[in-house]
């Protein structure tokens, strides 16, 4: 009896470390190129989206169109902006950390600015969303305000990297054709 119990916990621990090796090698981050890769791939169709936005802001603020018609059309644009910012977000976590020093900082740091982002998206569709459109010069005044704050918001959010100083990372960055 004592020789299977001692063959079965003989296994067990074969079994056990064999399981810890492939989690302590599994849980590396990816390298910083391939971070950089999935960062950019990331990123691309956000900054896209973005563009799209301001230029469409741009006309819906010049257009000859009634206040409720710039509202549904603004609302829509940046809640496009709001969702665009989360998709980014989200694939920037699932990118996980780089193998890098302070990795977890970097990655957490382009997370919380896209995290602000989105935020800032949010908070300005729902301004808009709450403006009254029976007056047009107020509306438009307050589209004004609302989008004057979106800018403060976003540039306040831009991701601080004088702390996440990574050579690797700068040279990922510029190697990778996701990034070109």
């Amino acid at each position: 009896m004592r020789t299977c119990r001692a063959a079965a916990a003989g296994k067990f621990t074969v079994v056990l470390a064999t399981l810890m090796m492939l989690v302590a090698c599994g849980s590396s981050g990816p390298s910083p190129r391939a971070w950089a890769a999935s960062v950019c791939s990331a990123l691309t169709p956000w900054r896209a989206e973005i563009s799209k936005l301001t230029n469409s802001t741009d006309q819906q603020m010049t257009a000859q169109t009634t206040p409720a018609q710039a509202k549904e059309n603004l609302v829509r644009l940046f809640g496009g902006a709001e969702q665009a910012s989360e998709t980014a977000r989200r694939k920037v976590e699932q990118a996980g950390v780089p193998e890098v020093e302070h990795g977890e900082e970097v990655s957490a740091g382009f997370r919380a600015s896209l995290a602000s982002m989105r935020d800032a998206y949010g908070r300005a569709r729902s301004t808009i969303d709450g403006l009254g459109t029976g007056k047009a010069g107020t509306f438009y005044d307050g589209v004004q305000a609302a989008v004057e704050t979106l800018q403060q918001e976003y540039d306040a959010s831009a991701l601080d990297t004088s702390r996440l100083d990574s050579e690797e990372l700068k040279r990922a960055f510029d190697e990778v054709p996701e990034c070109r």
